[in-house]
């Protein structure tokens, strides 16, 4: 029986020439002592919530154990998951010493990507871990984000956004694992390129409770605090020639100091009577 990941890649029933010929039938159902059982090192999800494996630890108390693990074995003693980690832990929590199990031969490669591929399509996978988890594949398989995407069904573009947020820092991403900023938070960060900038944004996005409009608003500003300032500018048309050239002055010496690194802010508004130009200059360089 071809394994469904191995129609998705193109793998024969084995995947690799050294894998050993199956000791058990490949949907036999056993009895395994839960304590034989390691996780699988190629788990993308990193966060279990307790809430949620307790709950599924009360239904399967009540109904019993409906779909059984998969597992692979690693010598004469252990096995490792390669499905099922949620139900696993659920057993643990409920103290069994046995768990309804598959066993199936696969090398590391299967293994990893039964892994990802199961977990994807749960979709309940954070941005990070489901970029993370395509990053794996790519590298698993060789192959193109394109080919990728043909294959698991999404669309290319899906994918290399998602695989973009792996270039943030570890804090944006970290915070992203968290679920303390949104996945459109992160990509508008990408917009800067300076990691240090990107970090220094993501805090006061924290502080200040952002949303993705007030973010990109201030991001864009930031990329081009000039052209914002253009934009606040009044338009100097019909007025008193000697009017244009003192405000132009004013405007060329607030550039002149600008060029110089001091973060200028100003803002021109064109009252009844009166130009109003407020100017404001950091203390600190």
């Amino acid at each position: 029986m071809v394994h469904p990941f191995n129609r998705i890649f193109g793998m024969g029933d084995k995947g690799n020439s050294e894998v050993e010929e199956p000791a058990y039938s490949p949907d036999e159902v056993i009895q395994l002592e839960v304590e034989r059982i390691q996780p699988n090192r190629f788990q993308p999800r990193t966060i279990f919530k307790e809430e949620k494996i307790k709950e599924l630890a009360q239904t399967i108390n009540t109904h019993g154990m409906i779909q059984p693990i998969v597992v692979r074995k690693l010598d004469e003693e252990n096995f490792e998951l390669i499905a099922g980690e949620r139900r696993w832990r659920a057993i643990q929590f409920l103290g069994w010493e046995k768990v309804s199990a598959i066993i199936r031969e696969m090398s590391d490669a299967e293994t990893a990507s039964v892994a990802l591929i199961e977990n994807l399509q749960r979709e309940e996978l954070t941005v990070i871990e489901e970029a993370l988890a395509y990053a794996k594949l790519l590298e698993l398989h060789s192959l193109t984000q394109e080919a990728l995407a043909q294959r698991l069904g999404k669309n290319q573009s899906t994918i290399a956004n998602k695989l973009r947020l792996l270039k943030l820092p570890e804090e944006v991403q970290t915070a992203l694992l968290n679920k303390s900023i949104s996945e459109r938070h992160a990509r508008a960060l990408i917009k800067l390129k300076d990691p240090e900038k990107q970090l220094q944004m993501l805090q006061v996005i924290m502080d200040n409770d952002l949303n993705v409009k007030q973010t990109e608003e201030r991001i864009a500003k930031l990329n081009d605090p000039k052209e914002e300032q253009q934009k606040k500018r009044p338009k100097l048309k019909g007025i008193n020639k000697d009017i244009r050239i003192a405000m132009n002055t004013i405007r060329q010496s607030l550039s002149m100091v600008s060029d110089t690194g001091v973060d200028v802010e100003s803002d021109e508004k064109e009252m009844d009577d009166y130009y109003q130009i407020t100017i404001k200059i950091p203390k600190k360089k």
